[in-house]
């Protein structure tokens, strides 16, 4: 919120403006002189010196200071609400309704009971695992924050794009506003012009949202160099290729690049599934190529996966991370293989979802159930999110690499549907019918893509619930993440959960998967679960080593002391 609107809604009393530079920079006389005026105010209104103005009232106050004098009123407004709250968080976090009892209380009770029930409810609530996982979450987030490997004496200032695509452009957009100097590069003006448009138009949105002046927008879209040639990379500090997810087309990329930068840069691939260590067989110098895994909508996805090989030297590790928090990332760093990651851990899950619609559960069904569980996209909305043809494309490679733990659904499913144009949002159909390809607007389920779920029809070993439904999906998630942890893809359970709640949606009242496990019994109900389904559907579902060792030893955690 920005500081004249707060004022106007009543959040702060008094806003100071900004200073200039003088002997210090701009923003410390500005923190000086806002301190200096809060302070005065402070104790003007403590001494009596100061009167408070009383904020004016409107006449919708007016109205609903009418409305809540009558019981029926309160009722009204206060259900109203409840329903608004349970709309929103599907009662899975304990605050919001706890905040609607405590000012019920004082509304009903007086200022005094309304004040007791606040200290009662906040004591409550820091004691809930809600409390104890957000919490975990936000020093997980903090510490991604930091760059491990330390500062760069070189920090990047000039960077190359490679694909002037969604994915290009967006990294260009975040990268231009931070200092650097960004050169978009494409094999078509027509590609180039797109991806300028792109930006422009993201840069006019914080225009209209008063985030940046008109003057501002002008100056950062000043730092981006479209092209279609090679002609100034021999200037540049890093280039990150956003090309098609090919092996063959990164490795010429890589050899075209490799030609003309200098010995010093770095080359770093936005791959969501290919081993680093398999395109680094193209380059020269692999010691300089490193993953960086972006998430659409870059401007807008917070988490960035940064994939190293044990060829990657410390300076490039470096350089990457620093890159990636001044673009105002939260960074994981993992280790490579297929998927890495996050890609890896999603896959067993759209398997299942695959599964699921071929035993009957429908793409509504199934978003209800995630959505229900915690999940901020349904499983089925995702798939179309993600691209039918991107899923079917990581699938083909990620079951050569794990064809055990990715069985599930049928993937020749996915080419069927491929074949008949079904790709998702993008095609504006998918497993959902949709108006245009931004997938706002009413939508309903795509008969056609159900003609072909249909023809891979089978029949469910056992009822699929609700709770069945949530737990098939989310028992697959959980047990990959933890099998990254023991085969050494993830380094820690901290950068486990931040990967999987800020680059998947996993839900965040849990704290992400490992933070989950550690609650309660709750890595015994996983294991038992998963044994269960291991008989109903097969091996997929093995509880991995790590799992089944939490399982048997309560007092084993991912976070703490005892591992």
């Amino acid at each position: 919120i920005r500081a004249d609107k707060a004022k106007k809604m009543g959040l702060v009393d008094m806003i100071v403006q900004p200073l200039g530079p003088g002997l210090d920079g701009a923003d410390k006389n500005t923190l000086q002189y806002l301190e200096e005026v809060a302070v005065k105010q402070a104790r003007g209104l403590a001494d009596g010196s100061v009167k408070k103005t009383p904020k004016k009232k409107g006449l919708q106050d007016k109205v609903m200071d009418t409305i809540l004098s009558y019981e029926a009123g309160m009722n009204f407004v206060f259900n109203k609400a409840k329903a608004q709250v349970m709309k929103m968080s599907n009662g899975l976090y304990p605050a919001p309704l706890k905040i609607l009892e405590v000012v019920r209380t004082g509304s009903d009770k007086g200022t005094k009971a309304g004040y007791e029930a606040e200290a009662q409810g906040f004591a409550e609530l820091a004691m809930t695992n809600e409390s104890k996982a957000l919490i975990g979450l936000y020093h997980g987030q903090t510490a991604c924050k930091k760059n491990r490997f330390g500062k760069p004496q070189r920090p990047v200032k000039n960077l190359g794009i490679l694909g002037a695509g969604l994915m290009g452009a967006g990294i260009g957009q975040v990268s231009i506003d931070k200092g650097m100097n960004v050169i978009l590069k494409d094999m078509s003006l027509e590609g180039v012009g797109r991806g300028q448009e792109q930006i422009r138009k993201g840069l006019d949105s914080q225009v209209k949202k008063k985030k940046i002046s008109k003057f501002q927008g002008d100056q950062i879209q000043s730092n981006l160099e479209a092209t279609i040639s090679y002609e100034h990379f021999g200037t540049l500090d890093m280039v990150v290729e956003a090309v098609f997810e090919d092996i063959n087309i990164k490795h010429k990329v890589i050899k075209e690049v490799e030609a003309v930068i200098p010995d010093h840069c770095i080359f770093a691939s936005n791959t969501s599934a290919l081993p680093i260590t398999q395109i680094a067989q193209a380059s020269k110098r692999p010691e300089k190529l490193i993953g960086m895994h972006y998430f659409s909508p870059v401007e807008k996805m917070q988490l960035l996966e940064i994939i190293t090989t044990p060829q990657t030297d410390q300076l490039t590790k470096q350089i990457a991370v620093d890159v990636g928090l001044r673009q105002g990332k939260v960074v994981i760093v993992v280790g490579d293989g297929p998927g890495f990651y996050t890609s890896r851990i999603l896959a067993p899950t759209l398997s299942e979802a695959l599964l699921l619609l071929q035993e009957g559960v429908s793409p509504t069904e199934l978003d209800k159930a995630t959505k229900s569980f915690g999940w901020p996209v349904g499983v089925a909305t995702l798939s179309d999110e993600v691209g039918l043809d991107v899923a079917a494309h990581v699938s083909h490679d990620m079951l050569k690499a794990f064809p055990t733990r990715l069985k599930g659904g049928n993937p020749q499913m996915l080419l069927d549907l491929n074949e008949k144009g079904i790709m998702g949002r993008k095609s504006k159909k998918g497993f959902f019918l949709y108006q245009d390809a931004s997938g706002k607007g009413s939508r309903s389920e795509n008969p056609e893509a159900m003609e072909v779920v249909n023809r891979y029809a089978v029949e469910p070993p056992k009822e699929n619930t609700i709770e069945h439904i949530q737990w098939r999906l989310f028992t697959r998630f959980v047990n990959e993440s933890v099998l990254c942890l023991q085969e050494g893809i993830l380094f820690s359970a901290s950068e486990g959960d931040i990967g999987a709640v800020f680059g998947l949606g996993f839900p965040p009242f849990t704290g992400g998967p490992f933070r989950f496990l550690d609650q309660g019994d709750n890595a015994q109900r996983v294991a038992r679960f998963m044994e269960e389904c291991a008989g109903l559907y097969g091996e997929q579902f093995a509880p991995c080593q790590l799992l089944l060792d939490h399982a048997r030893d309560a007092g084993r955690k991912f976070h703490g002391s005892k591992k």
